[in-house]
């Protein structure tokens, strides 16, 4: 069988790269394990949080699907860190473990030129460097001009509790136990990562009068610009908050040595993520810590499953047993799943281009956590984003590559492709150096236009951006155009600030912090005519003006050096004087610009002049 594109694997990176080429009109194969586990949540049930919210949204801003599905299982929303400011506010959603695995699988099936079946991928067809198709374990060949591969952790994956290890997916399900030896052999550079999950425990048997109640938001919030909320606000599913105690941390430390990762296992090779570390790692750690904050966390509507959210350990059952015995609220707790630690293979990221299809074999991509990133946000991102450069590329134009000043996708993909992982990467908002400009709220601003011209977005909606747009445009002008002089300054002392000497426009009266559009609306001074995002727009980019100019001069800087291009042949072992480091790294990551050689690591100030000199010099007749 031929196809314009297979895709490996059915976790969250595969449903948007599948979604994707299938929608541009290629004729696409999904192929995972079990057709039952597409798009599951083998470890937390919540979609979003700090940065990651972000991603949601910005995936929903180029056509992706995560947002959509995640408005329609949440359980609970809240917008984190809304005291902090506009740069790192984002959502973080509880969602139901069983709806929303349903409601993708119920949009793969509906979608045309899209096939999926089920079968464990084992090798692939390469010839002259380039990717013909797949090989499944029972050795039947599928063609393709593209393959994507999103096999998550199922790469040789082993399930670590105490002292043993068994070759096991997540959830005990079946791994791929050659391909990334296969990978090996075309000369990829394997690494071995770790991550965890904690146990789940019978709501029946909690004592939730012992715990803190955390309740959603007040107000209705959605991942994707274009849904209305599903929810009721006086619906939503509470979490609980509690602290480890000083029982819990005797019980680890005199236990150390039973964990896996601490002398439970002597072959464990795999670094976990250092970002969201097991219990024990806590404990370690962070010696000086009294306690440590947990979560009591839904999983469904549909059965009394707990995540204990921040107890993921490695620990053998019996002292696992004992470790949430002496949480408040679980002395009797039931333990429905234990905890355990996942050890399995990546390939390590500086083998990728930007585009996410690999130096090493022509039109094969990778993205998700075989690409050395934890989350499910992080992997649905790049899934997005492999499958509409695999589309791109079928259709003959070049790839779609999102630059660190335009999306937290294009930081962290930048992240992964230039500078390599120690351990499973996590998008953090300190990650982003100009986060004042990838907000929450204008996701759709920044990326709906690109989501458009790769036709994941169609007229109607993006005629809606533009009308946003508009409507931005005419609020701020009636701002500038609109004065107060000395003779309301009555009105002004009424809204709690100084009066004026001289006249003010509406837009230079609202730098003050005081002074709001709620407020000049409450007094008459303007008529509602203008939605809520639009007045958050404009309110935060009058608030913020100095601020974000400042980053956007900055960002301007960048991309002068992202447009200095570097060749493709260039060879480095040519240019004199460059340090051997330098050379070594620059040979290895082929950066394509010299914005992106400044952030490698080992490459220097010195060694980028060198560089840019050598440039000049010999490709001074060619347009970089």
């Amino acid at each position: 069988m031929n196809y314009d594109v297979i895709v490996v694997g059915g976790g969250h990176a595969g449903c948007e790269a599948a979604l994707v080429v299938a929608k541009k009109n290629h004729k696409t194969l999904l192929i995972t394990g079990r057709i039952d586990n597409i798009a599951t949540m083998p470890c937390n049930p919540s979609i979003g949080g700090s940065a990651k919210g972000i991603v949601v949204r910005e995936i929903d801003a180029l056509g992706g699907i995560m947002g959509k599905i995640a408005d329609k299982s949440l359980l609970q929303i809240k917008m984190l860190n809304y005291a902090k400011g506009p740069a790192v506010k984002a959502l973080r959603a509880q969602a139901d473990k069983v709806t929303y695995p349903k409601e993708m699988l119920k949009v793969l099936k509906s979608q045309k030129n899209l096939e999926i079946q089920e079968g464990i991928v084992e090798d692939l067809i390469v010839e002259n460097n380039t990717v013909k198709g797949i090989i499944t374990e029972n050795g039947t060949k599928l063609f393709a001009k593209i393959v994507i591969i999103k096999t998550g952790t199922y790469l040789k994956s082993d399930i670590l509790v105490g002292n043993t290890r068994k070759r096991q997916g997540p959830n005990g399900e079946k791994p791929s136990n050659h391909l990334s030896d296969n990978l090996k052999k075309y000369g990829f550079k394997i690494i071995r990562l770790k991550t965890g999950t904690p146990q789940r425990i019978d709501k029946n048997s909690i004592d939730f009068s012992k715990a803190k109640i955390e309740e959603g938001d007040k107000i209705y919030h959605t991942f994707s610009f274009d849904n209305k909320p599903y929810y009721k606000i006086d619906q939503q599913i509470p979490c609980h908050l509690i602290y480890t105690t000083s029982q819990t941390h005797k019980i680890i430390l005199d236990n150390l040595n039973k964990s896996s990762m601490y002398g439970g296992l002597d072959d464990v090779e795999g670094i976990g993520p250092r970002y969201c570390p097991s219990i024990e790692d806590k404990i370690v750690r962070f010696k000086d810590k009294e306690k440590h904050q947990l979560f009591l966390e839904p999983e469904s509507l549909y059965y009394d499953d707990i995540y204990l959210q921040g107890f993921s350990t490695s620990m053998p059952k019996d002292v696992q047993e004992k470790m949430v015995h002496s949480l408040p609220g679980l002395e009797h707790a039931i333990i429905k799943k234990y905890a355990y630690a996942i050890e399995y293979d990546a390939i390590y990221p500086t083998q990728l281009k930007r585009s996410l299809e690999t130096k090493t074999i022509f039109n094969l991509f990778t993205a998700g956590q075989i690409n050395g990133t934890s989350g499910y946000e992080e992997a649905a991102c790049q899934g997005l984003m492999a499958g509409i450069n695999a589309g791109l590329k079928l259709e003959g134009k070049e790839p779609l590559i999102l630059k660190r000043n335009e999306a937290y996708i294009g930081v962290l993909i930048d992240d992964l492709v230039t500078k390599g992982i120690k351990d499973p990467y996590r998008l953090l908002t300190s990650r982003a150096e100009y986060r004042l400009l990838l907000r929450h709220d204008n996701a759709d601003l920044r990326l709906r236009k690109y989501g458009y011209e790769v036709g994941l977005i169609d007229q109607q909606t993006y005629d809606k951006l533009l009308d946003k747009m508009q409507k931005i445009d005419e609020l701020m002008n009636k701002l500038k155009n609109t004065k107060l002089t000395t003779k309301d300054n009555e009105l002004l002392k009424k809204l709690g600030t100084t009066i004026i000497k001289d006249g003010i426009n509406l837009y230079d009266l609202m730098k003050r912090p005081e002074i709001t559009y709620s407020k000049l609306l409450a007094n008459k001074v303007l008529d509602d005519e203008y939605t809520e995002e639009i007045v958050e727009q404009v309110e935060l980019s009058i608030k913020y003006e100095g601020y974000i100019a400042k980053a956007k001069r900055e960002a301007e800087k960048l991309i002068d050096l992202e447009n200095k291009s570097i060749p493709e042949n260039i060879d480095y072992s040519k240019i004199v004087n460059l340090a051997s480091e330098a050379r070594q790294k620059l040979s290895e990551i082929r950066p394509t610009s010299i914005g992106q050689a400044m952030r490698i690591s080992g490459v220097n100030p010195s060694d980028i002049a060198i560089l840019m000199i050598y440039l000049k010099k010999e490709y001074k007749n060619e347009k970089r």
